[in-house]
């Protein structure tokens, strides 16, 4: 894909994303994706996702910054949401956070092959229990 492609790529994958379409989401996602530190493949990719989304029902992304070549993209991101479900342990708490994303995918036939990135869920969950 060309840069501009890539970009508009991207914005598609976000708009899934910020309308929780798990299977739009995965329709980006490679099935045998591969996650730096995390489970490979789409299904454990949608599992969290989902376990998101169930966590953060108005869980959204904004696009800080994002830089294209070739096959890679990265990504600067804002990320917030309002905690009425349990995550990671803790119970609902009704807090609303604000966390930095940082993300680098390699994107093969219009799908997520690899990724890693800095989901920051330690500030996630300071913010939770503050």
């Amino acid at each position: 894909m060309e840069p501009w492609e890539m970009r508009e790529w991207y914005a598609d994958y976000l708009d899934a994303c910020n309308r929780h379409d798990l299977e739009a989401i995965r329709a980006f996602v490679d099935p045998s994706v591969r996650r730096a530190h995390l489970p490979g493949g789409a299904h454990a990719w949608v599992a969290d996702m989902a376990e998101l989304f169930r966590a953060f029902p108005d869980w959204r992304w904004r696009r800080i910054q994002l830089v294209v070549e070739d096959d890679r993209i990265a990504a600067h991101l804002r990320a917030s949401g309002t905690h009425q479900g349990p995550f990671r342990g803790i119970a609902p708490t009704r807090r609303h956070v604000n966390v930095a994303e940082f993300a680098m995918y390699r994107v093969t036939n219009g799908r997520i092959a690899e990724f890693s990135g800095t989901t920051d869920h330690a500030e996630l969950l300071s913010q939770l229990t503050k």
